[in-house]
């Protein structure tokens, strides 16, 4: 019994479907909306962009080494104490 509901269920859904995507718009876009579609993705990217930039710092501290860093400052400290 649930098979041929779910059947039924398909054919109805499948048939609707069929009779919306099968009837021709004889239509065009504005220009003008295509504009706004090239403005929304142009905007999408600059906020990525932006974003990228803003954390680029933290993101280029997670993945240096903390081995690298304490190096750097002990040689720095053993250059000062050389020089007094």
């Amino acid at each position: 019994m649930k098979k041929l509901l779910a059947i039924t269920k398909f054919m109805y859904f499948f048939t609707c479907w069929w009779i919306v995507l099968s009837i021709n718009a004889h239509a065009y876009i504005d220009p003008s909306a295509v504009t706004y579609i090239i403005q929304a993705v142009a905007a999408v990217f600059i906020a990525l962009g932006a974003i990228v930039t803003v954390f680029r710092h933290k993101i280029f501290s997670f993945f240096k080494k903390k081995s690298k860093k304490n190096e750097k400052r002990e040689i720095h400290l053993k250059d000062s104490e050389e020089n007094l």
